[in-house]
């Protein structure tokens, strides 16, 4: 199976979290944003750990054919919790 090719001037995005507030969630989410930078769609999978490291490993399992084209870019969200944002496209097997 090939991965979809994405629509001219929509880019993806991949985003990880700290579990700053003890919720439980880990995982990964899988952006679609269009050339205006609206969110289109959105996917996620759980990780067995926080930060860029884990989601590395569990999207190069749950998603082969997915890359991440950039490195992680930090930022920190108003109620204090670390996330991490990088740039990814489809590759073809």
């Amino acid at each position: 199976m090939t991965a979809p090719d994405p629509e001219p001037g929509h880019r993806m995005t991949l985003t990880c979290y700290n579990d700053t507030h003890g919720y439980g969630w880990r995982h990964v989410d899988l952006f679609v944003h269009d050339a205006a930078g609206r969110e289109l769609n959105w996917v996620h999978w759980e990780a067995p750990a926080d930060g860029p490291e884990a989601a590395d490993a569990v999207t190069a399992e749950v998603e082969p054919l997915l890359r991440r084209t950039s490195e992680w870019r930090h930022g920190v969200s108003a109620s204090g919790m670390d996330y991490w944002v990088a740039d990814a496209e489809w590759t073809r097997p």
